[in-house]
C-alpha cells in the first residue's frame, strides 16, 4: 500500500550507498554488494512512477570511485550497465552523466549520454557514471562570453534539473560531489541501513519527513 502524502519533491537525487559493507556483512567479498544494489533501484523507480514524481537522479560511481581495488570497478561498471540497460525496457527518459572520455566510462551506456526515452514518458531517470563534481564545472570554465561579460550555464550536466530532496542510505552524512549545482538548496534526508537492504519503508519515512520542511529556497 503506497500512502498519500500532500506535497511530494519533483526531483529526487538518490544516492545508494553501503554496497561493500553489506557484502562484508553478509561474508562476501566487497565486490559482491553492487549487484545486490540493482534490484532496489528498480522497487525505488516503481514507487516514484506510481507516486507520479517527475524526476529521479541515481549515483552511479564517481571518478573517485575508480581508485577502487579492480573487481570493485569491474563490479560497479557492470553494475550500472545492467541497470540502465534494465531501465531501457520500461517507460523512461533516461540520461547518462560523466566523463565519457575516459576509458573507465562504459562503452555500453555511451548511446544514453544523450537522453533516450523508452515507452511513455512517465519520468525522467539520471545516472551518473564516472561523474565528478570537478570535472561538471570543469565546461563552465569554457562558457566565459567576453561580450556579455557573463558566465553561461553550460555545465555538463545542465540537462539536470535543480533537486528538491536527496536521500543518502548507508548512515553517511555527506553530498560526496553529488551533483553540486543541483543540489544546492536540497533537502538531505539519511538513512542508516545499508542500500541493498532497501525498503519502500525507508523512502516512505523520507517522503513524510520532506513534508514537514519549510521549502524557501533561500526567500
Amino acid at each position: 500500500m503506497i500512502p498519500k502524502f500532500k506535497r511530494l519533491p519533483k526531483h529526487i537525487g538518490i544516492i545508494p550507498d553501503g554496497n561493500r559493507r553489506w557484502a562484508q556483512q553478509q561474508g562476501l567479498p566487497k565486490e559482491d554488494g553492487y549487484q545486490h544494489g540493482i534490484e532496489p533501484g528498480f522497487t525505488l523507480y516503481e514507487l516514484c512512477l506510481a507516486l507520479g514524481i517527475p524526476e529521479v537522479t541515481f549515483y552511479g560511481f564517481t571518478q573517485d570511485n575508480t581508485k577502487r581495488p579492480a573487481a570493485q570497478k569491474q563490479a560497479f561498471q557492470k553494475a550500472c550497465v545492467d541497470a540502465v540497460k534494465a531501465l531501457a525496457n520500461r517507460d523512461a527518459s533516461l540520461l547518462v552523466i560523466g566523463n565519457k572520455e575516459s576509458p573507465l566510462f562504459p562503452k555500453e551506456l555511451l548511446p544514453y549520454t544523450t537522453r533516450q526515452t523508452f515507452g511513455r514518458d512517465r519520468i525522467k531517470i539520471n545516472f551518473l557514471v564516472n561523474y565528478g563534481w570537478k570535472w561538471d564545472l570543469s565546461f563552465a570554465l569554457n562558457s566565459w562570453d567576453p561580450y556579455e561579460g557573463q558566465l553561461h550555464e553550460r555545465i555538463a550536466s545542465r540537462d539536470i534539473s535543480r533537486i528538491d530532496l536527496i536521500i543518502r542510505w548507508g548512515g553517511r552524512r555527506r553530498l560526496s560531489g553529488f551533483l553540486p549545482v543541483q543540489s544546492i538548496y536540497a533537502d538531505f534526508y539519511v538513512v542508516d541501513a545499508y542500500w541493498p537492504d532497501f525498503h519502500p519503508d525507508h523512502f516512505f519515512e523520507a517522503l513524510r519527513w520532506y513534508e514537514k520542511q519549510d521549502i524557501t529556497l533561500g526567500g
